[in-house]
């Protein structure tokens, strides 16, 4: 048996109840009460839930508006039904409520069995619209929410999920951890002033944990989540109900002023490792805003948005599916008709990438001015992926240590030459190899399409680049750099059509290609290449910048050429030019950006950022900033164009902690 409110109806006299039955049938039944008369109860509707072992249902809200009604079972799966408010059985059932004892009589008129259910087979049984099959495990659903438009559920799963209505169909949106150890989550409350409280059991505490500090507001010990328990807030006091040992207890707190005031909220609980601009989101009547996507050790990415006004970093969204650090972020710019859309990549430990869609609009009546509605697409891991294989005992298992280094979206895939809807992006590994990915988005299925070996040794950046013929040919091309110092360069264009075919045939399924020997090798330091970045220039020539762990800075000038010979086919790229700054900085080179042919930015761990003009081929300081961001781990860059005409650039950096110049 489960309560849930009955819209459109006053909650002190009206509520729906939902009843679970052999062989699955639900019923729902409408519950009315008034005072000095009897309960009457309506037969409203039946419906069938998915076979299951233990089938019957946990939690249920109505939606209104559509006429549905989503329900979650002990299986762990989310059901959608039909519902309506004109169907309903016209037979109903009252008691009569002895004022004496307070015991219900049955009327005399009635037989052992209600009324209701004498007429139950004039409803229809109705069958789910939506099933999302287990989605929180086999350990249940334990609630249903609805919020401004959007359908919430929790699991004894330790996580929260967000889904949206699609024609009828329930889609999940994304995923919540809340917090470590809190594995058995109970509701949701959101609070007036726009808090997320999450209640749940860690081992046998009753907690309330704030989405908006991070932090547990209460920590009860009852015994665990086996009971009967009940919490009420409110702006005066707090209350938790547990039936413990067979005895009620009651547990109250009164509302005290909060003595603790947050200077500076954090962004992440450890050091920022990767960030992104996404691009800048205009709001009617107020300043244009940064939208930016930082990764961290704490496992977590957060999309924030950053105003020159204010001053201040806000986040808008924080993405946690990761269960180790994030280390790179890659995205791909979509049709945003209304706002900013992007397809996000994530990865980094545990050998694990999240992709994401990001839609950011301006919202005037939110605190950030800036709404992000983020969609989780696809996920993979190498040792999930290997757990699926057929006589995997006969392999051995990949590393469970294998971390992605550096992501890198290929652009331009979708081409009349190469018509096809997958997205392809690069991911550099600390296992010595060079992966690709094939990503279909309708189908969120992100499927492992190439790899290479080459550099028999830890990969820390990758590149990819395209470059288009007179003709309109166009060639993927893909750069490497390992911690040996070296740099390769790969024509990836075959392998790429290799495996769009191979996936149309095989719907989505395929064997890993092997990535053809890299076109040049070149050796640009003594140690580990930390950064990397690739410009074209005007003339279809591309420049290629490094920095490395022992301070130094490399730029080579390459040209990409039809082959000559046997292989005039293919493609042939030519180093026309090389220059090295040893000891441009005290200390590694975790940043740099080309931002014109001649002009060269780089960051340190050093906290200096250096403006280089490159010419006649050396490296020429122009100026030096300090930033205030120690253990400096990347930096972006993007560029503006001034109500004058004049071209502004922009910085921001990372480490611990986060700063745009």
């Amino acid at each position: 048996l489960s309560w849930a409110p009955r819209p459109g109806l006053p909650p002190d006299t009206a509520a729906a109840l939902l009843a679970s039955g052999p062989d699955g049938e639900m019923l729902w039944l409408d519950i009315t009460h008034r005072l000095g008369q009897a309960p009457s109860v309506q037969l409203m509707g039946r419906y069938l839930l998915p076979p299951c072992k233990q089938r019957w249902h946990t939690c249920a809200a109505f939606l209104p508006q559509e006429g549905l009604l989503v329900c979650g079972d002990r299986r762990g799966s989310l059901i959608l039904f039909p519902c309506s408010s004109s169907s309903g059985c016209a037979a109903e059932s009252t008691s009569i409520v002895n004022g004496g004892t307070g015991a219900a009589v049955e009327d005399s008129s009635s037989e052992l069995e209600p009324s209701f259910l004498l007429h139950k087979g004039a409803l229809p049984l109705e069958s789910p619209l939506s099933v999302l099959f287990g989605l929180h495990g086999k350990t249940g659903v334990t609630s249903v929410t609805l919020h401004r438009g959007y359908i919430y559920s929790t699991g004894r799963d330790g996580v929260y999920r967000q889904l949206r209505l699609q024609d009828q169909q329930l889609e999940v949106l994304q995923k919540h951890r809340p917090c470590k150890g809190l594995q058995w989550i109970e509701e949701l409350h959101f609070t007036s002033d726009g808090d997320l409280l999450v209640l749940g059991f860690h081992a046998d505490n009753f907690v309330v944990w704030s989405s908006r500090t991070g932090e547990n507001i209460h920590c009860i010990p009852c015994g665990g989540g086996h009971r009967s328990w009940s919490y009420c807030s409110s702006p005066l006091a707090e209350v938790f109900a547990f039936i413990k040992s067979g005895d009620v207890m009651l547990y109250q707190c009164e509302a005290k002023p909060c003595e603790q005031q947050v200077l500076l909220a954090s962004l992440h609980g450890r050091e920022i490792t990767c960030v992104r601009r996404l691009g800048a989101v205009e709001v009617p009547g107020r300043a244009t805003f940064n939208v930016f996507v930082t990764g961290s050790e704490d496992t977590t990415a957060c999309v924030l948005v950053l105003s020159e006004n204010s001053r201040a970093a806000v986040p808008l969204a924080r993405l946690s599916d990761h269960i180790s650090s994030v280390r790179t972020l890659a995205f791909a710019m979509g049709p945003g008709n209304e706002g900013l859309s992007a397809l996000l990549f994530s990865a980094g430990g545990r050998a694990q990438i999240e992709c994401y869609r990001l839609l950011c609009t301006g919202d005037t009546a939110s605190e950030s001015a800036v709404a992000c509605q983020v969609i989780h697409v696809a996920s993979h891991r190498l040792d999930k992926h290997w757990e699926q294989k057929k006589n995997r005992h006969k392999f051995v298992k990949m590393d469970p240590e294998t971390r992605y280094m550096s992501l890198s979206v290929l652009p331009g895939t979708s081409t009349k030459q190469l018509p096809t809807p997958w997205k392809f992006v690069a991911a550099a590994c600390s296992d010595g190899s060079v992966r690709i990915f094939g990503l279909l988005e309708a189908a969120q299925k992100l499927v492992l399409v190439a790899e290479s070996f080459h550099h028999q040794r830890c990969v820390l950046k990758v590149e990819a680049f395209l470059h288009t013929w007179a003709g309109g040919e166009r060639r993927h091309l893909l750069c490497s750099a390992a911690t040996d110092g070296s740099i390769a360069f790969w024509d990836i264009t075959g392998p790429v059509m290799d495996a769009v075919d191979a996936l149309h045939q095989a719907e989505g399924e395929m064997k890993p290609l092997g990535l053809d020997a890299p076109l040049v090798t070149i050796t640009a330091h003594s140690c580990g290449v930390n950064s990397l970045h690739i410009r074209e220039t005007p003339e279809g020539r591309y420049l290629v910048a490094s920095g490395s762990d022992d301070g130094s800075i490399h730029v080579c000038l390459l040209e990409v050429a039809l082959g000559r010979g046997e292989d005039a086919a293919g493609t042939c790229l030519q180093v026309l030019e090389r220059v090295s700054r040893p000891c441009a900085h005290a200390a590694h080179v975790t940043g740099i950006r080309v931002l014109r042919p001649d002009l060269l930015l780089s960051a340190s761990v050093d906290q200096r950022l250096t403006l280089w003009n490159q010419c006649q081929g050396e490296l020429v300081p122009l100026s030096t900033t300090f930033f205030h961001v120690p253990d400096l781990a990347e930096l972006d860059c993007w560029e503006e164009v001034e109500a004058g005409g004049k071209l502004r650039y922009y910085c921001v950096l990372c480490g611990q902690g986060l700063e745009m110049l």
